[in-house]
């Protein structure tokens, strides 16, 4: 029986990741609360335009009726301090995960932010001396695992008039053109973006008491922090969005399938390689919802315990907001010179080696083909070839892979019979953020498992939310340009579920057999720098090391976040929220 979820309840940027439903823009908005009345004037007001995961009726938005597709979505959250400025109950606040309450500067250590050569008492002596001890001329003594943060995440504090209480979305459309009577896509974002905008800012003036902060930190800086998926010019269609980030890979691909998200008829086909592993007959199913909504039995058959009342945090959800910047010519210059020495080793060409050793650190190609599905440079090429992915116009080629990532094919596969890692490398980012099957306790570590299950895994999976931001074209750009990735992550539990993966799967290598090696593009390298490809001794190669890996991504700010369900929303509006 289909699980049947209050949808209009819920919001909508929990349920849809807006950037694979053609919302290519983005404008991220942090506030601050300066007291509790305008606050919940602020939340009254915005709550009427909240966009929530209600189904869209396609035919209704073309017709311009209600019900359609908006040009323009709107969701909003809070940090534990912005629950706390509009004055929540204390047995409420109390009752909020301690992981919540902390906010991610202070988990630095946890998440492989702060100097990893820091020990914990010496990363919170930091943290409290940053938080506590003006300098004498008003500025504040930075650690120098904050140095290289935005202004706003830098010198927010819990408390004060620079901490981030609020976090806004708006997700917007592009404009068509017609030319020579064809319609052309551009990346222009509708006009109802900018209207939305500067309602916020009227808003903000009308309540009073509620301020959009700004990037810098100073008077009349950036209001927003952009979000742009990266485009490209081609000829028939016009500027496209394209589902990669800067390194020039394809993103957000195995988003999970969780019970309720999805029609019937939508979710046999995109559960497949993307819910949870069964049994050969059984084969994949979604997830629990309780995973990633509050108020749900999770994967564990129960009702986790949350802040009360129930019915404030039921159908709500956390969310992890992190300014990932990437470092681009870093990456493609060790790509290069790599590929060199990987080239005459493994006697292919030096495109060959380039192209395989992104594969290996990734686990995927760069067009998103796994390697567990193509594990050499013929599988690859015959994978885009039979997909109608090469050897056309760009236009052809652009629309078969389009046609690939709308297929199983993409998705549906598992570990258990790569556990030697010939395949996919067992440190690939790929097999860290997903480990699938490969950790199932009956697993062994010198041969294959076709009947391993996802048991393991199912409790660590999160939600990709966010799109890219600066450069809105492929390949442009150096370490110094500010781009990479709004990494957004949305799930029930932010301790077991984002923490545990970025700490024990992207800083750790041990339940990859990996040693102390991290994830080779989001783990830090300030220590432990290498990555292992392994090869199948009847190649006759030898295994190949990347050694002297550098920091290729680096976090630039970010915080824990609360979104409320429409329910919970109105509560906070009315100051109704009554724990007993």
């Amino acid at each position: 029986m289909t699980k049947e979820l209050e949808l209009s309840d819920i919001q909508g940027n929990i349920v849809r990741a807006y950037g694979k439903a053609n919302y290519p823009k983005a404008r991220y908005f942090f506030l601050h609360i300066e007291n509790a009345e305008s606050g919940r004037k602020f939340v009254e007001s915005v709550r009427h335009k909240i966009t929530t995961a209600a189904r869209w009726d396609k035919s209704a938005e073309m017709e311009g009726m209600p019900g359609g597709m908006p040009r323009v979505t709107l969701n909003i959250a809070f940090t534990f301090y912005g629950l706390l400025a509009l004055q929540l109950p204390t047995r409420t606040l109390q009752a909020m995960p301690p992981e919540f309450i902390d906010g991610m500067k202070a988990r630095a250590y946890i998440l492989g932010d702060a100097d990893p050569e820091l020990s914990k008492e010496e990363l919170e002596s930091s943290a409290t001396q940053y938080e506590s001890s003006p300098l004498s001329d008003g500025k504040v003594a930075t650690p120098n695992w904050l140095k290289k943060w935005d202004p706003i995440w830098r010198d927010s504090t819990r408390l004060g008039s620079n901490a981030v209480h609020v976090w806004m979305s708006m997700n917007a459309k592009t404009k068509v053109k017609m030319e020579n009577g064809h319609p052309l896509l551009t990346e222009e974002p509708v006009g109802e973006l900018e209207q939305q905008t500067q309602w916020l800012r009227d808003l903000c003036a009308e309540v009073g008491g509620v301020r959009i902060m700004t990037l810098d930190g100073k008077k009349g800086g950036p209001e927003y922090q952009e979000g742009s998926a990266i485009f490209e010019e081609i000829e028939g269609l016009g500027a496209v969005p394209l589902p990669h980030e800067h390194f020039g890979f394809a993103d957000g691909i195995g988003d999970p399938v969780f019970e309720g998200q999805h029609k019937p008829e939508d979710e046999k086909r995109l559960v497949l390689g993307r819910g949870k592993w069964m049994t050969p007959e059984k084969g994949w199913e979604p997830l629990a919802t309780g995973e990633f909504i509050l108020g749900h039995p999770d994967e564990s058959q129960e009702l986790p315990p949350t802040a009360p009342p129930d019915e404030f945090t039921r159908n709500g959800s956390f969310l992890v907001y992190r300014k990932l910047h990437e470092n681009v010519s870093s990456f493609r210059k060790y790509l290069a010179d790599q590929a060199k020495i990987f080239a005459q080793i493994m006697s292919v060409s030096e495109d060959e080696a380039k192209d395989t050793l992104g594969a290996k650190m990734i686990g995927r190609w760069h067009d998103g083909i796994p390697l567990s599905k193509a594990p050499t440079y013929e599988a690859w090429q015959a994978t885009r070839k039979k997909w109608n992915m090469s050897g056309g116009s760009r236009k052809d080629d652009f629309l078969g892979m389009l046609d690939y990532r709308g297929s199983s094919d993409i998705s549906d596969f598992k570990f258990g019979d790569d556990i030697r890692g010939y395949k996919c490398p067992n440190g690939a980012h790929l097999r860290r953020t997903n480990t699938r099957d490969y950790l199932d306790p009956l697993n062994q570590p010198d041969s294959d498992n076709p009947n391993a299950t996802t048991q393991l895994n199912k409790r660590r999976r999160i939600l990709r939310r966010g799109l890219p931001y600066g450069e809105p074209r492929l390949g442009a750009g150096t370490d110094d340009t500010d781009q990479g990735v709004n990494f957004m992550v949305v799930c029930a539990n932010i301790f077991r579920q984002f923490e545990f993966v970025q700490q024990q799967w992207i800083q750790y290598g041990l339940d990859f057999n990996q040693g102390n090696n991290t994830c080779p593009i989001l783990g830090n390298h300030s220590i432990h720098k290498r990555h292992t490809i392994p090869v199948d001794p009847a190649t006759g190669k030898p295994p190949y090391i990347c050694d002297n890996l550098p920091q290729f991504v680096e976090t630039r700010g970010g915080d824990y976040f609360f979104i409320p369900s429409m329910t919970a929303l109105r509560m906070m509006a009315m100051g109704i929220v009554d724990p007993t």
